[in-house]
């Protein structure tokens, strides 16, 4: 499984954030681009310990849900938890100049031994974890936008 902290896999996911543009249009879903990256970055931020999410609740036992999210392939058109949906429309630029440097901060960040953050769904998370979550998190809106 791809990590973001792997040189390749981070620098082809930073290629493809400069290949999106503001007026490009989802294949599926309704969030536009820089809501897109505004939904990418809670995700980071949250991996990060900057963002304190409340424990969700998830109708399956959470190591069950967080093996399936990590290991099984995501749905076209699943639904977005409340808590990382973007509800306003937001500055293109500066969410895509965010996400990269968030990127950075998560693949530079040591994964067995350094502090990471608490998941809403899933509870306490490995480094490990958090950068194949949000390796495959980025791979897929990436993907909604064609990019």
């Amino acid at each position: 499984m791809p990590l973001l902290h792997d040189p390749v896999v981070c620098g082809q996911i930073r290629a493809r954030l400069h290949k999106l543009g503001p007026d490009m249009r989802p294949q599926w879903g309704r969030m536009s681009a820089d809501q897109m990256l505004w939904h990418v970055n809670r995700v980071l931020s949250n991996a990060l310990d900057e963002y304190h999410p409340d424990l969700m609740h998830v109708p399956i036992p959470r190591g069950v849900a967080k093996f399936l999210t990590l290991n099984m392939p995501w749905p076209k058109n699943a639904p977005t938890q409340p808590l990382y949906a973007a509800r306003d429309r937001y500055s293109f630029e500066d969410e895509r100049h965010r996400c990269l440097a968030l990127i950075d901060a998560v693949a530079s960040r040591e994964l067995d031994t350094a502090s990471w953050g608490f998941s809403a769904a899933f509870g306490q998370m490995t480094g490990r974890e958090w950068s194949r979550l949000n390796a495959k998190h980025l791979n897929h809106h990436l993907k909604q936008f064609g990019v």
